[in-house]
């Protein structure tokens, strides 16, 4: 159900969820101040209450009204990176819902890179809790159409049109002069390093929050997946299951089913990432197989989304 701009205002401040668009990906966005509206993000999503949650605002200097301190570093950051895919993990304010913090210390902050995200924070006045708009572990939605397939016809999106960014943002977490990353994304570790002057701490320096996308399977289709090392073992694998579709970097694997083909630069390749897995998803093959990026730093963040994608739990014994 398409809304408009007002409309979106209107519900959000009646304490009801709205599909929003953001650079990254869309968000099911609620009142992060109103605990109601929090735990229908959790209900429509089916996510784990442990699970916490990045408030979105509109202006840098709302930080102060979410987090109780606000590091010369994490400003350096922020100053840098905002708007942007870059979300700070910062000591929360008391009053901070636990709902959104699920139990935590800290809240997670951000300010979106998108116009249509930014003019309804700013009209709304509201820190929006936004965690992706699907069911919990599956694929991410980059488009309002991909938030309807997930989510039912029913669910109220603000169309703001394809994501630019295309993968979840880059998680940070500052406290006082030590930073260290908890979620890849575009924004990667040497461009943070370089503007905090220093390297990430290690994890016996500081205390790792829980932060969202660790589950050991998520950003993933409901057709399962396969994630390849090798090329040849893909097109080995591919011969004796000619029922496959396939996600490819280089190479054709002339397969029946639909095979696509994501560009060399790990930009484009982040924005037509989900896009081209719900593709191959609405197929309906019976595997979707996945060759693996580069073993470059610059793709560590789309080799996270593929490697939690094409997850496989151990058998129970």
């Amino acid at each position: 159900m398409r809304i408009s701009q007002v409309e979106a205002i209107e519900r959000l401040q009646r304490g009801e969820v709205v599909a929003i668009p953001t650079e990254t990906v869309y968000g099911l966005a609620a009142d992060a101040r109103n605990a109601m509206a929090v735990a229908k993000i959790y209900a429509t999503k089916q996510r784990p209450a442990n699970n916490p949650l990045i408030v979105h605002i509109g202006r840098i200097e709302q930080v102060n009204d979410w987090a109780s301190a606000f590091p010369p570093l994490a400003q350096k950051l922020a100053a840098a990176f905002w708007p942007g895919p870059l979300t700070l993990v910062l000591p929360a304010r008391e009053e901070v819902s636990m709902a959104v913090r699920a139990g935590e210390p800290t809240v997670a902050l951000r300010i979106p890179a998108h116009p249509v995200a930014l003019a309804l924070l700013n009209e709304s006045g509201l820190g929006l809790a936004a965690p992706s708009a699907n069911k919990y572990t599956q694929l991410s939605p980059t488009t309002a159409d991909h938030v309807e397939a997930g989510l039912g016809v029913d669910i109220p999106v603000l169309d703001g049109g394809a994501c630019q960014v295309g993968i979840e943002s880059t998680i940070v977490s500052v406290h006082e002069d030590k930073w260290m990353l908890l979620r890849p994304g575009m924004i990667d570790a040497a461009a943070i390093s370089a503007i905090a002057g220093q390297p990430a701490a290690t994890q016996t320096e500081v205390d790792l929050p829980k932060v969202p996308g660790q589950h050991l399977l998520h950003y993933s289709p409901r057709t399962p997946c396969l994630l390849f090392s090798s090329t040849q073992a893909m097109r080995d694998y591919a011969q004796q299951h000619p029922k496959s579709a396939a996600l490819l970097f280089s190479g054709d694997l002339n397969l029946t089913a639909k095979e696509i083909h994501l560009p060399a630069d790990p930009a484009l390749a982040a924005e037509q990432l989900y896009a081209a897995l719900h593709t191959l998803d609405a197929v309906q093959a019976e595997i979707i197989l996945i060759e693996s990026p580069p073993a470059t730093a610059a793709w560590d963040a789309l080799r996270d989304r593929l490697q939690r994608a094409a997850y496989q739990p151990l058998p129970a014994k």
